[in-house]
């Protein structure tokens, strides 16, 4: 069996959250120099990887694509080479938190707005009080305080430094000052800052359990709805090469 999927040219490791935690463990336990970065891809990621240069050498260089939204999930079915499950951004963060607060690990918050980072890094201190936060900065700054920002993380040598700036942005930023951020493992997660400090609610177990969380959040949030336009034309793309992958496989047989 294959450690990878390839999902429209993106390739998604074939592991689950526990897995990807016990790989950041012994990342963090080695005497890596450069950050082990960590994509939680999503099908919007995929469907502007083709598009995308920028995001192409990204993916490239990235460390670990573990298999965001429940239409990776489907995708990889169409193709008969399963992925075993979602491991997402919020679930692999408080899978972390948990593990980061048995091994006292460090950690670094960048993201979201200044009320919503500081509530959401007191709630993660109050219930995993054997974690270490280094630092913390909100997702508003201007070049000069992305520097101090940069150098902050640098001295400070989180283990993890947790970036919420969003999708791809927030993979676009740590391409581009990886050889400067001295932590050993990195990895954006969406908006989990604001799911942690209630400012959004996350759907409900059932809604998670029956795949249509993504429904849920248009719900809740329906400015949402353009971002969303790009899970039918995912799905259309990955089906049709599913599709072509299948007729292939069934000629060469």
């Amino acid at each position: 069996m294959k450690d990878i999927v390839k999902i429209l040219g993106v390739p998604f490791n074939r592991i689950t959250t526990e897995e990807t935690v016990n790989i950041i463990e012994a990342q963090i336990n080695s005497d890596r120099k450069k950050p082990y970065h960590i994509i939680t891809g999503n099908p919007e990621i995929v469907v502007s990887y083709k598009k995308e240069k920028a995001l192409q050498d990204i993916i490239d260089d990235t460390d670990l694509i573990t298999p965001d939204g429940v239409g990776i999930i489907l995708a990889s079915k169409w193709k008969k080479d399963l992925l075993p499950e979602r491991v997402t951004g919020v679930d692999l963060l408080a899978s972390v938190l948990d593990r980061g607060n048995e091994k006292s690990w460090s950690f670094y918050f960048l993201g979201a707005d200044e009320e919503t980072n500081n509530k959401a890094v007191e709630i993660i201190k109050e219930k995993h009080s054997n974690i270490i936060v280094t630092g913390r900065h909100n997702g508003f700054f201007n070049k000069e305080e992305e520097e101090k920002i940069i150098e902050e993380i640098s001295n400070l040598k989180p283990d993890i430094l947790i970036v919420a700036l969003g999708a791809p942005r927030a993979e676009k930023w740590i391409y581009s000052n990886k050889a400067r951020l001295n932590t050993k493992v990195t990895f954006g997660v969406g908006g989990s800052l604001d799911v942690i400090a209630g400012k959004v609610k996350r759907a409900p177990l059932i809604w998670q359990k029956l795949n249509v969380e993504w429904l849920h959040r248009l719900l809740s949030q329906p400015s949402r709805w353009r971002r969303q336009l790009v899970l039918p034309v995912f799905a259309w793309k990955a089906f049709g090469e599913a599709l072509k992958e299948n007729i292939l496989h069934k000629k060469e047989n």
